[in-house]
């Protein structure tokens, strides 16, 4: 989250971005707030779950992101799916839930399942309510700006608690000495790259492209996850079916949401925008302007 603001800080600093920055806060700032903690516990949550889960597990989990958005649509702003809608989240549903029936097998991993579903709960939530909270509509790289700083905030106090003792303790007896930071740095960079590409690749395609890209993702991560992390002991003939069964149905959720045509699509925040099915052209617009068009440094 701080790399993120200090690396984007220099484009939103520019005249132009400037000049944006206190309309938008004063008037955005209750859903930008609400936005960045729904973001913290989906992050947070989300790791801690990879502790005790795999990744397969995990990705599959998270692809039920489009029935708690429906949830959240149905709750928050009364827009009941379509009937095919309807029967792709049935099949989405089935399918993840014979994947964690089959991967929660030890207390440890019923734990991470748990946590893993609430912070897809929580980022299905912050999808659904984003339209009715920000009024103006934030590209990527500004609602990344904005959030970092207030996401960063709210995960301090956990990682005081939780995680700095161990951490302090593994940098004091780094036989590598600082070549973990490297990797951290690393990670960053990634996030940063993630968020920009993605922003590019809705700006050149098409909503279509996008969702393509994002359903070829979920089932790379499956087949990596096996064959890098060893994960092969995993796939169970229940699990593969489960798998199976919950990517046709994102894969349907995907094609009705396409089908429906424009859509009013909510920005998503790195980490989840390839498991948004309902991006449409609609967040076509000049993401990038002057610096960044130029070649100049970009920042996510």
């Amino acid at each position: 989250m701080a790399f993120s603001f200090f690396a984007l800080s220099p484009f939103m600093l520019t005249k132009s971005m400037r000049e944006q920055h206190y309309s938008t806060l004063s008037k955005q700032w209750p859903g930008l707030l609400f936005i960045s903690i729904c973001f913290a516990i989906n992050v947070g949550l989300n790791n801690v779950s990879l502790t005790t889960i795999s990744l397969s597990l995990n990705q599959v989990i998270r692809a039920s992101i489009p029935v708690f958005t429906a949830i959240g649509a149905v709750v928050i702003e009364k827009k009941p799916p379509s009937r095919q809608e309807f029967l792709s989240l049935l099949v989405l549903v089935g399918g993840v839930s014979i994947a964690v029936y089959e991967g929660s097998g030890t207390s440890s991993s019923f734990t991470g399942v748990v946590l893993c579903l609430i912070g897809t709960a929580c980022n299905g939530l912050m999808m659904s309510s984003i339209g009715r909270l920000l009024s103006e509509k934030l590209d990527v790289l500004r609602l990344t700006f904005y959030t970092a700083p207030l996401t960063l905030f709210v995960l301090v106090p956990f990682f005081n608690k939780l995680e700095a003792p161990g951490y302090y303790q593994y940098a004091a007896g780094a036989t590598a000495g600082g070549a973990y930071v490297v990797v951290i740095l690393l990670g960053c960079l990634n996030a940063l790259l993630y968020n920009l590409i993605h922003s590019l690749v809705i700006k050149v395609t098409s909503s279509v492209t996008t969702t393509v890209i994002g359903e070829m993702k979920i089932v790379l991560i499956l087949l990596l996850s096996a064959v890098v992390l060893g994960e092969s002991d995993v796939w169970t003939v229940k699990m593969m079916i489960g798998c199976t069964t919950a990517i046709l149905g994102f894969c349907m959720y995907s094609h009705g949401r396409m089908m429906a045509g424009a859509q009013t699509v909510p920005v998503i925040i790195k980490g989840v925008p390839e498991l948004s099915p309902s991006l449409t052209d609609t967040l076509r617009t000049p993401l990038l302007a002057g610096g960044l068009m130029a070649g100049k440094p970009a920042r996510s």
